[in-house]
Parts: structure tokens; sequence; C-alpha cells
């Protein structure tokens, strides 16, 4: 009995290695084909990246399509941005 709560442990813990970690967001970025980043939330309060959400805003409303937070730039100025983020 304990070895197939072990196995059902792992296996579940397999499956939360795939979702968001905590204290993260998944947003997708691009402007034709869309990838998906993993961002910390401590992203959420830098003002350019506020501007990047007003903009998602404006496009997209409340309704993402992809299922997550979709913004609305080019994948390179997405990763410049959170490059300088991270740097900071």
């Amino acid at each position: 009995m304990a070895i197939r709560q072990m196995l059902r442990r792992s296996l579940s813990n397999e499956r939360r290695s795939n979702e968001v970690p905590k204290g993260h967001l998944a947003v997708y970025v691009g402007e034709s084909e869309k990838k998906r980043f993993v961002i910390p939330l401590s992203y959420l309060n830098n003002p350019s990246f506020q501007e990047l959400l007003c903009q998602a805003e404006e496009e997209f409303g409340f309704h993402h399509s992809m299922g997550g937070l979709t913004i609305p730039c080019s994948e390179e100025l997405f990763v410049e941005l959170t490059s300088l983020l991270t740097r900071a």
C-alpha cells in the first residue's frame, strides 16, 4: 500500500513540474506565433512591464484565447525587457 502512495505522489509531482512555479506567472508573447514565458511576479511592479500590461488590456481586454495573459509585443522586445529586469 505504501508503495502505491509513493508512486502516486511521484507521478503527481511530475505533473506539477510542468505547471507554473509559485511566485511566477505564465505569459504568451509574440506578434503572430505566441511563445510561452514564465516570469517572476515581481516583474509586475516594474513601470515598463506595466506599460506592456496596459497594451495587453487595450488589445485583448480580459479575454485571452491562449488561456493565459497575452502580451502584444515582439518576442525580441520582451526578451530584452525581461533581461533588463533580471539585471536590476
